[in-house]
C-alpha cells in the first residue's frame, strides 16, 4: 500500500473546530469541584469533560470522560520512581513524594485541566509523560513551524527517512510552542509545558506507532528545580492542543494582539498586505523601489543582510515614499576576531572578542553557528550598554523603519560559565527578550525575528520562518552547494537565487499539505505574522510553489521573496498579482484570529479556515481533483462583505 494510500485510510474522521466551541475549551464546567478526591493511592481530579485519574504508585494518568470512556493520558514513568510517601490533600491541591528519588508532586484542577508540577531536591532527570501509548490513539500534533498532524501508524513519519524518530525536539529550539497533543477516537488530549526550559519531547515508534515522550532535566544552576505539565481533554480535531495553548496565554497574561503592538506603533499597520523580500544588489536602489510601485506591489516589507552594501538613506527614503517598511538583518549572536571577520555584523569593538564569547564550564568558547567565531553572550552585551546602542544607531543610521534581530526569538539558549559574565539559559532568555523589548517600544521599531517561538510572541510584529515545520533533511539539503547554490556570486547569492529540488523525504516531511495544520497560527494569527524561512523564498523551491502559495492564503501569511532587479523583470507580474490578491484579505483579517479549521476530504487535501467571526474564510484545493467547484491547486477566499468567493490558481 502507498504511504499516500495509507494515510487516507487512517484519516476518515473529519474535523471542525471553533476556538469558541463550548465542547472543545479546557475552561467548561469552571463552576464545578476542583477539589482532587482520594481513592487508595489514586487521585481523582475533575476537569473539564470529566476527571483524570492520577496513579501516585506509577505516576501513570487516565483520563475519563463523562460518558465513562477512558483515555491514556500517560504511561507509568520508566525505570520506576520507588515507593510513593503518603497522599495530602490541602484544599484544593494533592501532594505525596517519591523518597528513593528526591522528588515532590502535587496535582490540582487549573482552569479545567490537570495540572501536576513535580519538584526534585537534587540534580536528576525525569522522563516522563510518556504519551501516545493508547490503542485508540490515531493521531499526533506537533508544533514543529506551523505545524504537524501525523497519523500514528503512518509508514513514513515511522521511518528513518523522515528524521523524526529519536531525535530529542528542545521545548524552546526545536518546536515552536511547549505543546503537542493526540487524537484519540473521536476524542483528543493536550499536552502543555509551561516550564519549558530543560525539556525536550522526544518522538519514538513502538509497534510501528508514533509516541512521544518528555524529558526534563532538574537543575539547580539552570533554575529548572520545578516541571509543570498540564493535562486536557479535547475534541478530535488537529489544532484542538492549539485552542487549549492559546487560552492557556490568554489566561496567564501572555498573549499580546497585533490590536495592541499596533495602538503602541501605528506603523506595524504597513505589514497588514505586505509580502516580505530580502534585496540583493541593484534591488537595494531607489530604482527597484520604484519599480515595485510600478508593478503595482502597494506593501512590502524590505530587508537586506548586514553586509558591507547596505540600503542607503535614498533607498530607505523612497521604501518609506512608497508606503513600505525596510531595514536591515542584523544579529547579535555572533562574534569574531575583527581582522578575519566575514562579515560585518560579527565584528564588534575591542574587547567584545574573545571576553564576550559563551564559555562551556571547562572554559572552551562556544564554537559559533557553521564554526564561525564564537557565540556571543547576551550577558557581556547587557553590562555594556552602549554596545547594543551603538550597533543600533550604526543600523539605522540611513532611516530604517523595520529591524529583523535573527537568532534571538528562535529558542537556542546558552549556559555561559565565564567568570566575568554568568548566565544560565534563563537569564539568557530573559536578557534576549529585555532586548526584543527595547527594539520594539524604546525604539518604536517594526519587529521582526528568526523562527519566533511563542515565548517572545509579545514583543514581536512579524516572525520569518515559524511557518516552515524545518527538518534536519533541510540542513543536509543545504550543504550540498551543487544544487543548492553558495554564496557567490556576493550580489545575488546562489543559494537564495537558484532553484533548488528537495529531496523526497525533505519535501515530505516539510511540504506536504497533508500533514500540516496551523497550529501556530490558530495560537498566534492575531499576535503576530509569520513566514516561512528566508533563504526558502518562493521562487527557491519551484516544485512547491502552488502548495506554498495556498498554504499563504490558507493560513492568511504573506510570501517570503528574495529580490534583485533580474528577479523583479522575470517574477515581478506574477508577485504582483498574488500581492494584490492577498493583500485585501491580510488587511481585513490579519489582526483577527484564526476560529476554525477544518480537512473536507478524508485524504486531508481540501482544507478550510475561518479567520474572526466570519470576517474571511478560505478554502485551499491542495489536490488534483475538483472539489464542490473548486479546482484542484487553486484557492477561494471569501470576505464578510463579498458577495461570491475570490478565486485563485497560482499555478496557471
Amino acid at each position: 500500500m502507498s504511504r499516500r494510500s495509507t494515510r487516507r485510510a487512517g484519516a476518515a474522521i473529519l474535523t471542525t473546530v471553533l476556538i469558541a466551541g463550548v465542547s472543545a475549551t479546557a475552561c467548561d464546567d469552571a463552576t464545578a469541584s476542583t477539589r482532587p478526591e482520594l481513592r487508595g493511592d489514586h487521585v481523582l481530579v475533575p476537569i473539564a469533560g470529566g476527571r483524570a485519574d492520577v496513579d501516585t504508585a506509577s505516576l501513570s494518568i487516565t483520563g475519563v470522560t463523562g460518558d465513562g470512556a477512558r483515555l491514556a493520558f500517560a504511561e507509568r514513568a520508566p525505570g520506576g520512581l520507588g515507593a510513593p510517601g503518603p497522599i495530602r490533600i490541602t484544599g484544593d491541591l494533592a501532594t505525596w513524594t517519591y523518597p528513593d528519588r528526591g522528588l515532590t508532586v502535587s496535582a490540582s484542577a487549573d482552569a479545567g485541566r490537570l495540572r501536576v508540577v513535580v519538584h526534585s531536591d537534587r540534580d536528576t532527570r525525569l522522563a516522563w509523560p510518556m504519551t501516545g501509548a493508547d490503542p485508540a490513539a490515531a493521531e499526533l500534533e506537533l508544533p514543529r513551524g506551523e505545524g504537524l498532524s501525523l497519523p500514528v501508524a503512518d509508514p513514513f513519519w515511522n521511518s528513518p527517512d523522515a528524521a523524526l524518530v529519536g531525535d530529542p525536539l528542545d521545548l524552546t529550539a526545536g518546536l515552536t510552542m511547549p505543546f503537542w497533543g493526540y487524537r484519540i477516537a473521536d476524542r483528543g488530549v493536550s499536552y502543555l509545558v509551561p516550564t519549558d526550559l530543560g525539556t525536550t519531547l522526544t518522538v519514538t515508534s513502538a509497534d510501528g506507532k508514533l509516541r512521544a515522550t518528555a524529558e526534563h532535566e532538574f537543575a539547580a544552576r539552570a533554575g529548572t528545580r520545578d516541571y509543570t505539565v498540564t493535562f486536557a481533554l479535547t475534541d478530535a480535531s488537529p489544532v484542538a492542543p492549539a485552542r487549549d495553548y492559546r487560552a492557556w496565554l490568554v489566561q496567564h497574561g501572555e498573549f499580546r494582539s497585533l490590536t495592541e503592538k499596533l495602538g503602541r506603533n501605528p506603523a506595524i499597520s504597513r505589514l497588514l498586505g505586505a509580502f516580505h523580500a530580502y534585496l540583493w544588489g541593484d534591488g537595494r536602489t531607489p530604482e527597484a523601489i520604484h519599480r515595485m510601485r510600478e508593478l503595482g506591489l502597494s506593501r512590502m516589507w524590505l530587508g537586506y543582510d548586514a553586509g558591507d552594501d547596505p540600503m542607503s538613506r535614498a533607498a530607505v527614503d523612497a521604501a518609506k515614499q512608497a508606503g513600505y517598511l525596510a531595514g536591515p538583518y542584523d544579529s547579535y549572536a555572533n562574534a569574531q576576531d575583527p581582522a578575519t571577520a566575514d562579515n560585518p555584523a560579527s565584528r564588534w569593538p575591542d574587547g567584545v572578542w574573545p571576553t564576550g564569547c559563551v564559555h562551556d564550564a571547562d572554559g572552551t568558547p562556544k564554537t559559533g553557528f557553521g564554526d564561525r567565531g564564537c557565540y556571543l553572550s547576551s550577558q557581556a552585551l547587557k553590562q555594556d550598554p552602549r554596545l547594543l546602542a551603538d550597533r543600533y544607531a550604526s543600523m539605522t543610521a540611513n532611516g530604517a523603519n523595520t529591524y529583523f534581530l535573527d537568532v534571538d526569538a528562535a529558542g537556542e539558549f546558552f549556559d555561559d560559565h565565564t567568570p566575568e559574565h554568568p548566565m544560565n539559559q534563563r537569564q539568557d532568555r530573559d536578557n534576549r527578550l529585555a532586548r526584543l523589548r527595547a527594539l520594539a517600544e524604546e525604539r518604536g521599531q517594526v519587529l521582526g525575528s528568526e523562527s519566533a517561538g511563542a515565548w517572545a510572541s509579545t514583543v514581536l510584529a512579524y516572525s520569518h520562518g515559524s511557518q516552515t515545520p524545518v527538518s534536519d533533511l533541510l540542513w543536509k539539503a543545504e550543504r550540498d552547494k551543487e544544487t543548492w547554490g553558495g554564496w557567490a556570486p556576493e550580489r545575488a547569492p546562489r543559494s537564495f537565487f537558484q532553484p533548488a529540488e528537495l529531496p523526497a523525504a525533505a519535501a515530505e516531511a516539510m511540504f506536504d499539505p497533508a500533514y500540516r495544520v496551523p497550529l501556530y497560527e490558530t495560537v498566534l494569527h492575531d499576535s503576530v505574522i509569520n513566514l516561512d524561512r528566508w533563504e526558502l523564498s518562493y521562487y527557491k523551491l519551484p516544485r512547491q510553489q502552488t502548495m506554498r502559495a495556498l498554504t499563504a492564503i490558507l493560513n492568511n501569511t504573506p510570501l517570503n521573496l528574495v529580490l534583485d532587479q533580474h528577479e523583479l523583470s522575470t517574477h515581478g507580474a506574477e508577485i504582483a498579482r498574488l500581492q494584490q490578491y492577498f493583500a485585501p484579505l491580510h488587511e481585513a483579517a490579519g489582526t483577527t484570529p484564526m476560529t476554525e479549521f477544518r480537512r473536507l476530504t478524508a485524504d486531508r487535501l481540501v482544507q478550510r479556515s475561518t479567520f474572526g467571526d466570519g470576517t474571511l474564510t478560505v478554502t485551499a484545493n491542495f489536490g488534483t481533483e475538483t472539489y464542490d467547484d473548486l479546482p484542484g491547486g487553486c484557492v477561494d477566499a471569501k470576505l464578510a462583505t463579498d458577495s461570491t468567493p475570490r478565486r485563485l490558481c497560482p499555478g496557471r
